[in-house]
């Protein structure tokens, strides 16, 4: 299939492409890097444009899947690079007869709002953006999805990572004690835009269980 991923350089939108290269799909990345990731692999094309500018976007067509994962965190940009930029790329490609599912990549911070700001309002305007598509691309046949990433590690979250105080502290609040990894993520892209035909307009929440498993129950021991 014919699948077209942003943020194609780095982090999360590396591994999906990755992913669906190695399973034999063709994959347009587009991100502002203008380096190829994979030079190597003849069914890669890279394409060099800034998603939050509507007129640097390459001419792509019959876009089978779209999954959308360039984003930024804590800079001026983020409104118009992880809301409006989503929103530039998935106007472009996705209304087409050859769709057939497209993926945004929000976060759980637009559940809980516990992060930065203006990063966490364009997550959550993420979800809304995500339904209104879904509904849209129904006459199509084709679903839309928003998944939302708890702690993954990439380059981005390092600042937590490196800093054992901070890590600790966050290990302490996750149930399951660690952070998804982007190939992880990258095996649930493929699952919401190439397996799944009948779930849409729906957000998965992936975050080893710290925002809905972390209730703290207190209680004396008993006597033995």
């Amino acid at each position: 299939m014919k699948v077209l991923v942003t943020g194609s350089c780095g982090g999360i939108g590396r591994a999906v492409a990755s992913l669906f290269l190695e399973r034999g799909h063709s994959v347009y990345g587009i991100d502002i890097n203008p380096a190829s990731p994979f030079d190597l692999n003849s069914s890669y094309v890279h394409c060099c444009a800034d998603i939050s500018e509507p007129s640097s976007l390459p001419s792509v067509t019959d876009v089978e899947i779209l999954i959308n994962c360039a984003g930024v965190q804590d800079s001026s940009d983020d409104i118009s690079i992880n809301l409006k930029g989503t929103m530039n790329v998935t106007e472009k490609y996705a209304f087409n007869p050859s769709i057939r599912s497209v993926l945004v990549i929000a976060s759980a911070s637009a559940h809980s709002g516990a992060e930065f700001p203006s990063y966490s309002a364009s997550k959550g305007g993420l979800l809304s953006y995500t339904r209104n598509v879904a509904i849209r691309l129904a006459p199509y046949g084709a679903t839309c999805n928003s998944l939302s990433p708890g702690g993954v590690v990439t380059d981005l979250n390092r600042p937590v990572m490196e800093d054992e105080k901070l890590w600790n502290q966050i290990m302490a609040l996750t149930p399951l004690r660690k952070w998804a990894t982007a190939e992880e993520i990258a095996q649930w892209c493929y699952f919401l835009t190439v397996v799944n035909r009948s779930c849409s307009g729906e957000d998965i929440l992936v975050d080893n269980g710290e925002m809905h498993l972390n209730a703290t129950f207190i209680w004396p021991e008993k006597n033995s």
